[in-house]
């Protein structure tokens, strides 16, 4: 595998995850952090992390939006319980 599949698969593999974050609205992220160590929060935050170290330039709910899917205020008043 070369360096460029490589980026392909871990891409596709995250936007996999994102999209089953997506399909389980229902697991709430305190049920992420106790299980896992982590949330969907946690997510945009590396995303973010991992823009600025490339140059990008993300907000905190851009990044957040990127992952929820929506903007985080609204996914919230959806969704969380």
């Amino acid at each position: 595998m070369n360096e460029n599949q490589k980026i392909q698969i871990q891409s596709a593999t995250f936007e996999r995850l994102l999209n089953h974050l997506d399909e389980r609205k229902d697991v709430q992220n305190i049920d992420l952090m106790n299980l896992a160590n982590f949330c969907r929060n946690c997510l945009s935050r590396w995303y973010r992390e991992e823009a600025e170290k490339k140059g990008v330039t993300i907000s905190d709910p851009e990044a957040r939006k990127h992952i929820y899917g929506m903007p985080y205020s609204e996914w919230k008043d959806k969704y969380q319980k």
